[in-house]
């Protein structure tokens, strides 16, 4: 089939929805691609979500998304932002991938932090929430404002701030703590990852910063391109410049 009508399944991060990439999938429908963006599990109750959301790992997410790529016939390209990275990486070790798009990834298990931020942040979520496993995290604006909606206008940052919804205790611990959680769920074995990778993350992303993006890239062997947006952060898929950011992502598609 041609690349031009490969389904494309985007992933949303955490404390999100498919709502997310309501713009950013524009260009690769207007290339010919059926874009899927499904919603993880528990995100499509608003802000009050079953307390079961807590205990839903990493593992539940992959395996409602690989329910979902199994069905369409094809392996599909995988776009992911943020925890969707990871989660598209995870489909990708399956043999479930054509082609990966990570905007701004979070890191599989065993990847090490590279900022004094980001050891930061763990250990401030720690302290603070203690063994938060379980639990559900309501987002918040204060971290939101100041490291992922950081680029947009007051008013754009508080509408999507808004849409924001609680995300799983369980999944963000396998993610920010893999180094506690024994059964690795963050796991992704790059021997496994055959397909071609185009990373891309903001120079001034705080959250999933450069340096560890690019431990990311490096994990599969020649396989991934890796590009830093200048003056960009970690709402790659919303921030001025998404357009321009979209369209090389579906460009880079397209090319395959």
């Amino acid at each position: 089939m041609p690349a031009a009508r490969t389904p494309v399944v985007m992933i949303h991060g955490a404390f999100c929805g498919p709502w997310a990439f309501e713009h950013f999938r524009k260009p690769f429908e207007a290339q010919g691609h059926a874009v899927h963006a499904p919603v993880l599990r528990h995100h499509d109750h608003g802000h009050n979500p079953p307390a079961a959301l807590g205990q839903v790992s990493l593992l539940d997410y992959a395996h409602d998304l690989s329910q979902l790529v199994k069905g369409l016939g094809e392996p599909p390209v995988v776009i992911g932002h943020s925890l969707g990275g990871l989660l598209a990486q995870m489909l990708a070790a399956r043999g479930l991938a054509r082609a990966l798009v990570l905007l701004a990834p979070s890191a599989p298990w065993g990847v090490m932090p590279s900022t004094m931020f980001e050891l930061a942040s763990s250990q401030t979520l720690f302290f603070a929430q203690g063994d938060y496993r379980g639990s559900v995290i309501r987002p918040s604006y204060r971290i939101a404002a100041a490291h992922s909606l950081d680029k947009l206008a007051p008013a754009e940052r508080s509408a999507v701030y808004a849409r924001f919804v609680p995300e799983s205790g369980q999944a963000t611990f396998e993610t920010m703590h893999w180094s506690f959680d024994h059964r690795r769920a963050a796991r992704v074995a790059a021997r496994d990852v055959s397909c071609p990778i185009l990373c891309l993350v903001g120079s001034d992303d705080r959250i999933n910063p450069p340096s560890t993006v690019k431990r990311i890239a490096g994990r599969y062997n020649g396989q991934a391109v890796l590009e830093e947006l200048p003056g960009t952060s970690h709402w790659l898929i919303g921030e001025p410049g998404w357009a321009q950011i979209a369209q090389r992502a579906a460009d880079w598609v397209k090319a395959l």
